[in-house]
């Protein structure tokens, strides 16, 4: 699997660090460092933004909740604003969001 980079530069930047600790330069915890750095961040969702997600994929709450391996009654409630998605849920949801709801099927 190939490695997505953020740009171009971020690339060009990662190939560098990844040859300067091929050479003993940096440590490997400097290198796991400069690797999360690298990682796309993920940003949180308004209730406005998952239902309009939702609706884009063209998938009902407990389709979309099958999806996400949770339950339709808290895909309703993040859409209400009542909770928040968290950790893997949030990752899960910006994946749907940047590549589609293929991404987790």
């Amino acid at each position: 699997m190939s490695k997505k980079y953020r740009s171009d530069a971020m690339a060009s930047i990662h190939e560098t660090m990844e040859a300067l600790q091929k050479v003993g330069a940096i440590d490997r915890q400097t290198m796991r460092r400069f690797d999360n750095a690298c990682l796309t961040p993920v940003l949180e969702l308004s209730p406005r933004q998952i239902k309009a997600l939702r609706e884009r994929e063209h998938v009902s709450q407990t389709e979309f909740a099958n999806y996400l391996n949770v339950t339709p009654n808290l895909i309703g409630k993040w859409e209400r604003g009542e909770k928040k998605p968290s950790g893997p849920a949030l990752k899960l949801l910006s994946l749907v969001e940047k590549y589609g709801i293929a991404a987790v099927a």
